[in-house]
């Protein structure tokens, strides 16, 4: 009889900690979408930033050398 419930214990061991796993990625995914989404609009506002810069530039009719 010990070793069925110690089989029974070990599995739904095994069971919870793959759970707390599970949710430690699911977190991690998360952030590292919102980390994703921020970047993402950092780069289109430099992007936006570099159009406008180069929008005055060629209306002056300057060059970079």
């Amino acid at each position: 009889m010990f070793w069925p419930m110690l089989a029974i214990a070990l599995g739904f061991l095994g069971i919870a900690v793959l759970g707390v796993l599970a949710i430690r990625v699911f977190i991690e995914a998360q952030r590292l979408g919102h980390q994703v989404t921020r970047t993402t609009e950092r780069i289109n506002r430099a992007a936006q930033d570099l159009e406008h810069a180069a929008t005055d530039l060629a209306a002056t009719g300057e060059t970079l050398r």
